[in-house]
């Protein structure tokens, strides 16, 4: 089913034109690229390219989101990597929250990404094991935004639907199964205080993937939205060297080949 409601102004799918290498950002679940436009133009500015879709039933209206698979969501991560292959040589993915879960599995499908990156990470959200295998109430009021900082704005919905929560939840337990097979190198970002994904989240991810190359970055200053937040520069920075790092031994991977380029 598709959307019936339009997208919120200051919502939508952003792209910046940089070279050839490619990072490909994903929002959270009931966020929207608005909470991922600052890392996204800063990373820009240091030269990549970079496109943050939508997620299928975000940034519009609660209702739609009601409609939405995990599967719909997938296919939006999905959709945007295939565009940004067309015009890069080289793929990064970075997710945030569900974002950070959407892009392992997109890692696990797609072998050629050159790294992953993960923000708060979920797999767990204790907040809402209490819905599980519930049939109501149909939607669920939301809460303020997990963010220190103050006066900041994060474009959100003011309900959850049960149904979405239910298929998030699927999403994410359905997730350690496929870490051991993942070989694509890793950087875990968390923040030491996070009151939706607990850090052990991205801890267990790092532990059980089967990447050698990985390395965690703990945030101080900042809560859940850590793109949004105090650190969000330290994010872009651990980001741009992760990526010039892969960069490097793979650069140097391919003069020691033999093969000219």
């Amino acid at each position: 089913m598709g959307e019936i409601y339009p997208v919120i102004a200051g919502a939508e799918t952003f792209y910046f034109e940089g070279n050839d290498v490619g990072i490909l950002i994903s929002h959270g679940f009931m966020g929207t690229p608005q909470s991922v436009v600052y890392v996204g133009k800063r990373l820009a500015q240091l030269g990549y390219t970079v496109l943050a879709p939508r997620l299928k039933g975000h940034g519009t209206h609660y209702h739609d989101l009601e409609n939405c698979t995990k599967e719909d969501w997938f296919h939006s991560m999905e959709k945007a990597y295939n565009v940004l292959k067309r015009r890069c040589s080289t793929i990064f993915v970075m997710g945030q929250s569900m974002g950070g879960t959407l892009a392992l599995h997109l890692a696990h499908k797609f072998q050629s990404i050159q790294g992953i990156m993960l923000i708060n990470a979920a797999l767990t959200i204790p907040t809402l094991e209490y819905v599980k295998g519930s049939t109501e109430p149909r939607f669920i009021d939301e809460g303020t935004p997990d963010i220190k900082a103050k006066n900041v704005h994060e474009i959100t919905y003011q309900k959850t639907p049960l149904t979405a929560i239910h298929e998030l939840q699927n999403l994410m337990e359905s997730t350690p199964a496929i870490l051991s097979n993942i070989k694509t190198p890793i950087l875990g970002i968390k923040s030491t205080i996070d009151h939706v994904c607990p850090p052990e989240n991205t801890e267990y991810i790092l532990d059980k993937i089967g990447a050698t190359k990985k390395k965690i970055i703990t945030l101080t200053n900042s809560y859940h939205v850590a793109t949004m937040d105090n650190d969000k520069e330290t994010i872009v920075e651990a980001c741009h060297q992760f990526v010039k790092q892969q960069e490097k031994e793979n650069c140097f991977l391919l003069k020691g080949s033999g093969k000219n380029y």
